[in-house]
């Protein structure tokens, strides 16, 4: 039995790792790699391995940079099954289409600039219809449910608190009469953030693929989530500015409206609207809306105090799919929120508001994720005093605050306090990865603080026994 790190090793982005045991090579994710552009189109185009070789595919969750290169394995020969809870396999619906549909967009743009050089085509890396496809692949599998994955395999799901659906992947595998537990946290949410649950603990386990995207860093309280936002929306207000907040689809963007919404019941907002100007968000809200029963209890008291009150609508919120609607917010010249995607800034509808908003001393630019290297979201953390956007130079008089307490992710605290969960002397060893190099070598180094006989960063392609 082996283990082979195939993507977000030594970074975050492009999660795929590879078990191979009883003759049978078994996929834990399929992330796209998200990074500078000829990069990532070489890097997702040609995966390291024969995609028809695959047995199987356990989905940690949605999240692009996990799910995302599943329509590539599908269309390059993979014929078995992607295994996954019922929100995971709803939420890629809405989201491997979209970004079938971006792949398509930017094989169009890129075209346009191939033909004035005299250059052949490129073909999108896939295209909706690929992406459409792959989801014939997908098996919803409840919480704490034990499936055969393959001859020996067995594979449990168990809570995440990550995003919707998002889950711990528990592999207990048999090999030569020989029984180990390997545990794959996926991205491991946090404890008492509203909506989840927060992450299940796992019993027995041998081996521990463990994210470190936050493993040397602390996030501010979640208790101050509500109270720290509602400061910076009045500080905006105050100076008669709007609130730009560039955030992922998928669990960002219905953190942050259920925030507004219980800002707006108790009072504490003045009356000025909020639009969510994403397509994409907008239905994957329709998806978390099917799924009550994921919620956590505190969720649920909101609702029942609301007399069934909807978390992800009221009266001042308003949902944006139509060009022309996205349009008319450029025209906006009094007090608004503006959320809109993508996370980072890279694409989508954020640029619109963002270049015709950054120069405005009265605004502010909330960021409420992690951001990636080389991003548009990275530079306006790092408050580079001009930016690019869409080839334009912008001068960013914008104020930019950061809200890391809406973060999806465990902190070092919390990575630590699972690993403690586990029962650290008990694990054979743990694999560090899912984050940049200097934040999984220092996680690595608390784990072996905490009595992790074997806590290893394994570098890219790298294989190990077990």
């Amino acid at each position: 039995m082996e283990l082979q790190f195939l993507g977000a090793v030594r970074t975050v982005t492009g999660s795929m790792h590879m078990l191979r045991v009883n003759g049978a090579q078994i996929l834990l994710d399929c992330g796209l790699f998200q990074g500078r552009r000829e990069e990532s189109r070489e890097r997702n185009k040609k995966l390291p391995f024969d995609p028809g070789s695959i047995d199987a595919l356990a989905l940690s969750h949605a999240h692009i940079d996990h799910s995302g290169n599943i329509p590539t394995l599908v269309k390059e020969g993979f014929k078995g099954n992607v295994l996954a809870t019922s929100p995971t396999r709803d939420l890629c619906s809405a989201m491997l289409r979209d970004s079938g549909h971006i792949h398509e967009e930017d094989a169009v743009y890129v075209n346009k600039k191939r033909a004035r050089q005299g250059l052949p085509p490129v073909e999108p890396l896939y295209t909706v219809e690929d992406a459409t496809q792959s989801l014939t692949h997908f098996v919803s599998v409840g919480y704490d449910r034990p499936m055969p994955l393959a001859s020996g395999v067995t594979v449990t799901f168990r809570d995440a608190g990550h995003i919707l659906g998002s889950s711990v992947v528990v592999l207990d595998v048999e090999e030569k009469g020989s029984k180990k537990r390997i545990l794959f946290s996926g991205d491991l949410g946090r404890e008492g953030v509203p909506i989840l649950c927060d992450p299940q603990p796992v019993e027995g386990v041998d081996y521990l693929i463990i994210e470190s995207t936050y493993g040397d860093r602390m996030h501010d309280p979640v208790e101050l989530m509500d109270s720290e936002l509602r400061e910076i929306v009045m500080g905006a207000y105050r100076q008669g500015g709007k609130v730009i907040v560039p955030a992922f689809a998928v669990g960002r963007t219905q953190d942050l409206v259920y925030a507004l919404h219980r800002l707006v019941r108790a009072q504490k907002l003045p009356a000025l609207p909020i639009y969510v100007d994403s397509p994409l968000a907008v239905n994957v809200t329709e998806v978390f809306r099917l799924h009550p029963e994921y919620y956590d209890e505190e969720t649920r008291a909101f609702i029942e105090a609301g007399n069934g009150a909807d978390p992800f609508g009221f009266h001042r919120l308003h949902y944006v799919r139509a060009v022309e609607q996205s349009k008319e917010l450029n025209f906006l010249r009094e007090p608004a929120i503006i959320i809109s995607a993508s996370g980072m800034a890279e694409a989508g509808r954020i640029l619109h508001h963002l270049k015709n908003n950054v120069e405005d001393p009265r605004n502010t630019v909330l960021i409420v994720g992690w951001q990636a290297p080389h991003t548009l979201g990275r530079r306006l953390v790092e408050r580079q005093p001009v930016v690019k956007i869409f080839g334009e130079e912008y001068q960013l008089n914008a104020r930019v605050q950061t809200l890391n307490g809406f973060s999806a992710h465990a902190d070092r605290k919390g990575l630590l306090d699972y690993v403690r969960q586990l029962g650290p002397s008990r694990l054979q060893a743990a694999f560090v990865v899912h984050g940049e190099e200097a934040s999984s070598l220092a996680l690595a180094e608390g784990m072996r603080d905490l009595g992790v006989g074997r806590a290893v960063v394994p570098r890219p392609g790298e294989t190990f026994k077990l």
